[in-house]
Formats: C-alpha cells, sequence, structure tokens
C-alpha cells in the first residue's frame, strides 16, 4: 500500500517548526518526521493519515549530541551515533541501543522519535524510566521540561500536545559506585520484545544502598519499581550465579505488580513474569558487581 496524500515542510529551525506545526494543525493533523522508522509503516498502512509530515533532520540545533554533566540528544539524532560513542558514560542506554531492530534501522532511527512514539516494548523508553531521563518539549507557548515519569501516559501516548514537539532528552551520566543492566527476550533479534529488564544499582562501601528494576513489554507502558528492600541483603557481599534462584525468588512480588499484560500467542502473562524474575535476578546480580568495581 502507499501513504495517503499529505503535505510536507522542512523547517531549519526550533521556531520554524512550531509554526508548521501550528498552520498545519488549522486544516488537519501534522505529525513530526525525523529517522520515519516507526511512522512510515504505519502511513503506508493508512493506520495514520496526517495531512502534514514536518521533517526536523535541517534543524542544526537538533542534530547535536552534548556530553556535559547531562547527555543531551536532540531531536535529529539517529541511534546509530549514540551507539558509535564511546565517550557517553551512560552505560545502560549503550546496552540498550544494539537490541534495537537492526544496523539499518538505527542508522535512520532517532532516539527522540523512539521516546515520542512510546511503544511499550521499547527500549528507549524503559532505560529513560530507569535513568530519570529529563524531556524538553517546544510548543506554542515555549518551552518546558518533563521527567520521564511524567512523559509517558500509556501505548504509544505520550504528554506531547498537539503542536508541541520533542527537541531533546538529557540522560544523566552515570557516577562512581552505580552499576546498571540490560536483558532482552524476543522470538528473533529486532522482533518486538516479549519482555525486556532495565536495573540500576547504588553501593557504597560494599553494601547496596539502592535497587531499581525496569520492564518493559509487559504492560501498556514501561514500568520500574524500587527492589531495594526486596533485595539488598541478597546483593550484599560476594555473589554466585547460584545467587540467580534466590534473587528471583525475591522479585516475585515485584514481577507481579509490572506484568499488567493478559498475554497473547507469543507468551502468557505467567511466563512474562518468569522471565522478569530471572532475567531481574541475573541483571540485579550483575549490576550489583559492576557497582563494586567501577561504574559501566
Amino acid at each position: 500500500m502507499k501513504a495517503a496524500p499529505f503535505a510536507y515542510a522542512r523547517p531549519t529551525s526550533p521556531l520554524d517548526v512550531v509554526a508548521e506545526l501550528a498552520a498545519a494543525q488549522t486544516h488537519g493533523e501534522a505529525k513530526i518526521i525525523a529517522g520515519g522508522q516507526s511512522l512510515m509503516p504505519v502511513l503506508a498502512m493508512r493506520m495514520g493519515r496526517p495531512t502534514t509530515l514536518v521533517d526536523v533532520t535541517r534543524v542544526e540545533a537538533w542534530q547535536q549530541i552534548e556530553a556535559g554533566e547531562h547527555v543531551r540528544i536532540g531531536a535529529a539524532v539517529p541511534q546509530r551515533a549514540v551507539e558509535r560513542r564511546r565517550d557517553l558514560r551512560v552505560p545502560l542506554l549503550s546496552r540498550a541501543l544494539p537490541w534495537i531492530g537492526h544496523r539499518e534501522i538505527r542508522s535512520r532511527g532517532t532516539v527522540c522519535g523512539s521516546l515520542a512514539h512510546a511503544d511499550p516494548a521499547s527500549e528507549l523508553p524503559a532505560v529513560a524510566l530507569t535513568l530519570g531521563a529529563r524531556f524538553c518539549v517546544r510548543g506554542p507557548k515555549g518551552d518546558k521540561e518533563l521527567a520521564a515519569g511524567e512523559f509517558f501516559r500509556g501505548a504509544m501516548t505520550t504528554a506531547l500536545q498537539p503542536g508541541e514537539v520533542l527537541q531533546y532528552v538529557d540522560f544523566p551520566r552515570a557516577r562512581p559506585g552505580q552499576g546498571f543492566g540490560f536483558a532482552e527476550i524476543a522470538r528473533r533479534h529486532g522482533d518486538f520484545a516479549l519482555v525486556g529488564i532495565t536495573t540500576m544499582v547504588e553501593s557504597e562501601n560494599g553494601r547496596v544502598r539502592r535497587a531499581r528494576i525496569g520492564a518493559f513489554g509487559v504492560a501498556d507502558r514501561p514500568r520500574v519499581i524500587d527492589v531495594t528492600d526486596a533485595v539488598a541483603h541478597l546483593l550484599s557481599g560476594e555473589l554466585q550465579r547460584a545467587d540467580v534462584s534466590r534473587v528471583a525468588d525475591a522479585l516475585t512480588e515485584a514481577a507481579d505488580s509490572l506484568v499488567t499484560t493478559g498475554g497473547d500467542r507469543h507468551a502468557s502473562a505467567a511466563y512474562r513474569r518468569r522471565l522478569v524474575r530471572v532475567l531481574g535476578g541475573r541483571e540485579l546480580i550483575a549490576a550489583a558487581q559492576h557497582s563494586r568495581k567501577g561504574t559501566r
């Protein structure tokens, strides 16, 4: 199939992007396009029929990756450009990026585009939520900043209002004493995740002070919960591979809370809960080990 007819604009400044969106909203629906890896299939199948596409790839200010106190990634930055950087010090993001589709997709798809699309099985929303990323949105009333927990509202639903655009996202850089883990199960590499896990552990003097686990592909949006009370005593001291089962058992309540899907033909809810427990146990142990050896 082919997309329904649409108008096309390619502004070169953030102000012009907002102006184009405002003009398009007066006679129909406008959509932002950057890499187009999520949007174009929707248009081709006519599941969406926007009257105008506003291409942001020529906005120079949104083509940048800035690594300071935070790592700021602009709306037009491809995932592959972030993946190839080795100086960002955002380990969880670096671990998750290779799991997104295939290299050709990541060469076109953007980080901000994936976040704004908010697919429940997508890796990057879960990473952003686990790390406490901040989202900068530009609209007719100016700029506003949102926490990741405020940004994601449901399946394919975010806090973006008509006429607004996600112009960049800030990921906090890892600090000493932090460790991270990431795991994903899919039928084939590049398929939608049946279950994905993100973990973050903060340790001090060999003892776990904070532990978080996130999951995607198991609810209408990514979810992250604190499991410090449940697993801190298990993650302190020397850790062995056999300890995965003990940590997994301690995550039973967390798995019940994280998995809200009723299941589908690919995996039942019970199977997904089991994967959350086992993968979560493994990645919490890995994160705890990393937190003691130095952030990575």
